[in-house]
């Protein structure tokens, strides 16, 4: 549709490039780099380690399901404090952990409860972490769909880099140094959030915690385009990006290496960097109907990891997938910190991740024992297809579909 891909240019008068954007663009790109390369570690690790597909299916899934149920609290403290100090922390915490994981790694042979109890821990404190992300955007940006653009670029580039150095590091010493860059990624993050100055925050803490968290389930509630979207997240994440990753593994690995992996994971970061540089100049009119479309692109990936090609083949089906996520990305991102009042930005942005992303960990718990029933390849090819159903499902629902952009965020601030 020609009319809902109208370009908008940045808003006039604005500056990107300020000091707290570019702390805060640092510690996001600095923590994804090491976030990206954690799969690949993980999934190597666990194989290493005799845990198989099953392994990699639980220790993922205790860290999204931790960070699924725990994501609506962070959002909740977070409009009732201030996101900072709470980001800050949860780094503290993730640094630790894949520190201490990196220690047993080197020191003997982690015991798969070690393991998943790492992951609870740093489910938890990403989910404390997480709805800040989201809310601080506008604070350190004065357009919101530039600085998601800017930021799901380098973020492509993280994640085109990470995985990739994952798959050489693994390949060449050994998966512990892969998780020590992690926890210093982290480390680095909480730096660059300290030096933040950000206004003086005033928060309401008028009503209690649960008064709070139905405040900011009415909010949810009440947009019909939020809560499909977050539905066809659920087929999407339990049948499709949950198992994604520990069937992907095992089916390129199993074929073409360790490294290759790797290489395929940082296909998926390259093509993330086309597409949210395509965002950044082209802005639909209907944001979610453009990215809609965009998604369509997506089941690229679960094919391409089915048939696994030539690993250049393999490459270009993740790089296809990438675009057609990073561009949902940033239309999503956008819609959702220009379409919620700021001051209960951070809650419902908690009730949209934790509903979205809660799915997943049940697909990738699901995935060992569904790999063992149907086969490795059959399940990412229904996969392919389960993804582009979801695809042209957010194009066919009305309220998505005919959403309308805003330029700028629906700013009824608290103390801001």
């Amino acid at each position: 549709m020609v009319s809902s891909s109208v370009s908008a240019p940045p808003l006039p008068g604005t500056r990107l490039w300020t000091r707290n954007f570019g702390l805060f663009f640092t510690a996001r790109i600095v923590s994804m780099l090491g976030d990206t390369m954690m799969p690949v570690a993980m999934a190597v690790a666990m194989i290493s380690l005799g845990y198989g597909v099953s392994g990699i299916g639980y220790a993922l899934g205790a860290w999204m399901g931790s960070f699924a149920l725990f994501v609506v609290f962070g959002g909740v403290f977070a409009d009732r404090f201030h996101p900072l100090p709470q980001m800050i922390g949860a780094d503290a915490v993730r640094c630790l952990a894949q520190g201490s994981f990196a220690l047993y790694l080197w020191l003997g042979h982690p015991t798969l409860w070690f393991v998943i109890g790492g992951s609870v821990l740093g489910g938890i404190a990403t989910a404390m972490f997480q709805p800040g992300t989201n809310s601080l955007v506008p604070q350190v940006s004065a357009d919101p769909t530039q600085a998601n653009g800017v930021l799901r670029v380098c973020e492509g580039m993280s994640t085109m880099a990470g995985p990739a150095l994952a798959g050489v590091l693994v390949a060449a010493t050994s998966t512990a140094w892969v998780f020590v860059i992690d926890a210093t990624t982290f480390a680095v993050s909480a730096i660059c959030l300290l030096a933040l100055r950000l206004p003086r925050f005033v928060p309401d803490r008028s009503e209690s915690t649960l008064a709070n968290l139905k405040e900011g389930w009415e909010e949810f509630r009440s947009r019909s385009w939020l809560w499909a979207v977050i539905l066809i997240w659920w087929v999407l994440g339990v049948f499709v990006w949950g198992p994604l990753t520990p069937l992907g593994a095992s089916s390129i690995i199993t074929e073409h290496g360790k490294a290759a992996f790797g290489y395929a994971e940082g296909a998926f970061g390259a093509g993330c960097v086309l597409g949210g540089l395509v965002a950044i100049r082209l802005r639909p009119a209907r944001p979610l109907l453009g990215g809609g479309f965009a998604m369509c692109l997506f089941p690229m990936m679960p094919l391409a990891a089915a048939l696994v090609p030539a690993v250049p083949l393999l490459m270009l089906g993740y790089a296809v997938s990438g675009v057609g996520w990073a561009f949902w990305g940033v239309q999503w991102s956008t819609t959702v910190q220009t379409q919620i009042p700021q001051d209960r930005l951070n809650r419902v942005t908690a009730y949209e991740v934790g509903g979205s992303i809660l799915a997943i960990p049940v697909g990738q718990v699901l995935s060992g024992p569904a790999s063992a029933l149907f086969g490795v390849r059959p399940l990412l090819l229904g996969g392919a297809l389960v993804g582009l159903g979801c695809a042209l499902a957010l194009v066919l629902v009305r309220p998505v579909r005919t959403l309308v952009r805003r330029d700028t965020g629906a700013r009824a601030c608290v103390g801001l």
